[in-house]
């Protein structure tokens, strides 16, 4: 029975195995238990071209048609007395453990602020850098069966600290035409003041061209499903955005000082996204063997087992290699999410690892406590793309400019330089702009 959930490959070079090769390329085309990717390509331009066009009026005809919720045009827009009103009836515990992960995020994102060296100055040259906050974000918070409340937290909070004045938050309604009461009272407790009854592919591009009720913003963040990744893609240029989200994605990384059972446990943790992947890497037979056992017996107690075991079958596997080495090639060309290492000596193995959104040191630190409450956002690369994109924090709303200044003698300096390389480029108005000047 074990054998069926989860497949278990043994291989010196596990990148060429078929199966596995398979398996990489389902997670990093981003939409795994999409439909073809044409065909949501073709949704989301059509969606685009309605927002264009309609502004509200196409947002409320989606969000019927897509959401199966009917809203009148003054209800696109959550009031301040719902917003208050969610806050003040949240549970009271709920609030507490809220503003406890709320300081501990806050103070994370604080303590890496990137801040403005002093300028570099060259005789008469003064060159220097400037970081500003965005002015207007919007923020997407999944929902439906993807509920993640967390997430108004991993991405409003490192832009308030970045001092962003302009936040809108937009989620999918349900059929009632209602926000999950704990959106909104996470809302309430940061000051969010702009929510948005709209989800899907449309919220992106509302917030994207804007319609008569949602003006547009400068930068999307916040993870959503196959249409919303490529609402977002299909974004880029108008807004900035953080990434494109896949599947959420786990890979562990053990030797035979790793407990199966923790182990089963951390990939049951991220098969439950459904879709979700979760893959052991191990220098271990006998850890392997005992992974394969302990799965079945903690999917019995878990409320989504079903989905679970699709999960496991479709989108994890465990692979058996013969040395650490190998082990961290295969964490790298994977470059997931999550990366756990779970080894006698985590510190040299983390000195082999480049490529990874957020890196878990430890047995005692599983996904869950970033998901959550450490402090370093949850919204991650996915995908393979944490080879070039890093996680979501405060710095991603800061927007950097480059500041120079000349005095006369440092231009008269090196102005032979400046028109030289400019009239190579065949650019004499370039050229001329400095001789005026050297000149005078």
């Amino acid at each position: 029975m074990s054998d069926e959930i989860i497949k278990t490959i043994r291989s010196d070079d596990p990148l060429g195995d078929p199966f596995f090769r398979a398996l990489v390329e389902k997670l990093r085309a981003g939409g795994v238990g999409a439909s073809d990717p044409r065909d949501v390509r073709r949704v989301v331009a059509d969606i685009f071209e309605t927002v264009r066009t309609k502004k509200d009026q196409g947002l409320l005809e989606l969000t019927k048609r897509l959401d199966g919720a009917e809203l009148s045009p003054d209800r696109l827009r959550v009031s301040d007395q719902d917003i208050r009103r969610a806050h003040e009836q949240a549970d009271a515990d709920f609030l507490a453990l809220m503003r406890r992960a709320i300081r501990n995020i806050r103070e994370y994102q604080e303590s890496i602020k990137v801040v403005a060296p002093p300028p570099l100055r060259r005789g008469g040259r003064e060159l220097a850098v400037r970081y500003t906050p965005i002015d207007r974000v919007g923020v997407y918070v999944p929902g439906g069966r993807a509920l993640y409340p967390s997430t108004v937290l991993m991405t409003a909070v490192p832009a308030q600290v970045a001092g962003v004045k302009d936040i809108a938050l937009v989620s999918p309604p349900t059929t009632d035409g209602d926000i999950h009461p704990m959106v909104l009272a996470l809302a309430g407790e940061l000051g969010v003041k702009e929510v948005y009854r709209v989800g899907g592919a449309q919220a992106v591009a509302a917030l994207a061209m804007g319609t008569q009720t949602i003006a547009p913003v400068r930068k999307i963040v916040g993870p959503g499903n196959a249409y919303v990744a490529e609402a977002k893609r299909r974004a880029t240029g108008l807004v900035g955005i953080d990434s494109i989200a896949g599947p959420s994605e786990v890979l562990i990384l053990a030797d035979d000082s790793a407990r199966a059972d923790w182990v089963a446990a951390d990939m049951l943790a991220q098969a439950e996204h459904n879709p979700g992947s979760a893959i052991l890497v191990t220098t271990s037979e006998s850890l392997a063997g005992q992974v394969v056992e302990q799965i079945p017996q903690h999917i019995g107690v878990l409320e989504r087992s079903d989905a679970i075991r699709s999960a496991l079958r479709e989108y994890s596997a465990i692979l058996v290699v013969p040395d650490i080495d190998t082990a961290c090639a295969v964490a790298n060309e994977i470059a997931a999410e999550h990366l756990q290492i779970l080894t006698r000596d985590d510190e040299k193995v983390l000195k082999k690892i480049r490529d990874a959104g957020a890196i878990f040191l430890g047995p005692y630190t599983p996904v869950p406590v970033g998901d959550y409450y450490a402090g370093p956002s949850h919204v991650l690369p996915t995908g393979g793309t944490a080879k070039f994109y890093g996680p979501l924090s405060v710095n991603d709303f800061l927007k950097s400019t480059s500041l120079l200044r000349y005095d006369a003698a440092a231009l008269r300096e090196d102005a032979e330089d400046i028109m030289d390389f400019a009239t190579r480029e065949g650019l004499s108005a370039h050229a001329e702009s400095v001789r005026t000047r050297r000149n005078a």
